[in-house]
Formats: structure tokens, C-alpha cells, sequence
């Protein structure tokens, strides 16, 4: 045998908890039936910089930022596809998702996801003085 292979133990699911969108997503991650356990912290949280000292955490609120166990990082498009990949429902979908023929699909979604985050803190989110959305709601690339 020339390697083992190691199961992931758990996913860390960086998400941004001034965003009503994210914590309705985290949410909705939290009720499905987890086949890898998802650990979801608040981005750039005192317990995120504990965890995970070595991230750009600024990044980490600008699009969903997934850990694994054994120090692998996703973002973006990735880490929406690592999310579902870890839910039972939703494994196959994740499967096909990332190939060459889901992956536009898996990026549409992801570009949907940021209007509707854009759409929520326009429309009377943002504190008075700021501006209605920021960098942390912009369109993915």
C-alpha cells in the first residue's frame, strides 16, 4: 500500500454573522443531516482567529471560507460545494457539482447567494452612516 487514505473528521464553516443571509444558511445547515460534522463559526470572530490564526480573515467575510481538519482551506464556489459534499441529502448534488459540467451551476448559485446578500443590505441593513453594502457582499469572480 503506497498511502492511507484519512476520512475528514469534521468541517469548519466560516460565515458572516451580520449577514442575515449566512445565519439563515447556517441555519439550514444545521438541520440537515450531516454525514462530516459542520462546525460553524462566526468569520473573523475572537474564536476564529484562535482557530485558525494563519487565515486572512478580513477574506473570510467576504465569501464563505470552509477548514478542514487536516488544515485544508476552500473558498467561495469550493467551499459551497464542500458544504453540500458534507450533508447526506445533498452529497450526490456536491458530486456533480464538481465536475466540469456542475461547476457553472455551483458558480451560478454562488453569484445568486451574493445578489441576494447585496439585496438584503441595501434594502435598510446597513447602520446609518455606512454605506448600504460594502466589500463583504460583493459579487463572487
Amino acid at each position: 500500500m503506497t498511502g492511507t487514505v484519512t476520512a475528514t473528521r469534521h468541517l469548519t464553516v466560516l460565515y458572516d454573522a451580520n449577514c442575515p443571509v449566512c445565519v439563515h444558511i447556517r441555519h439550514w445547515l444545521l438541520a440537515q443531516r450531516q454525514l462530516v460534522p459542520l462546525r460553524l463559526v462566526p468569520a473573523a470572530s475572537a474564536e476564529a482567529w484562535r482557530r485558525f490564526p494563519e487565515l486572512a480573515h478580513a477574506e473570510t467575510l467576504k465569501q464563505i471560507t470552509v477548514v478542514g481538519d487536516r488544515g485544508q482551506v476552500w473558498t467561495g464556489t469550493d467551499a459551497f460545494i464542500v458544504c453540500l459534499w458534507a450533508l447526506a441529502e445533498h452529497r450526490p448534488k456536491a458530486n456533480w457539482l464538481a465536475t466540469p459540467a456542475g461547476r457553472p451551476f455551483a458558480a451560478a448559485a454562488m453569484h445568486t447567494a451574493a445578489a441576494v446578500r447585496h439585496a438584503v443590505r441595501t434594502n435598510g441593513e446597513a447602520e446609518p452612516g455606512e454605506p448600504a453594502c460594502d466589500d463583504q457582499c460583493s459579487t463572487p469572480r
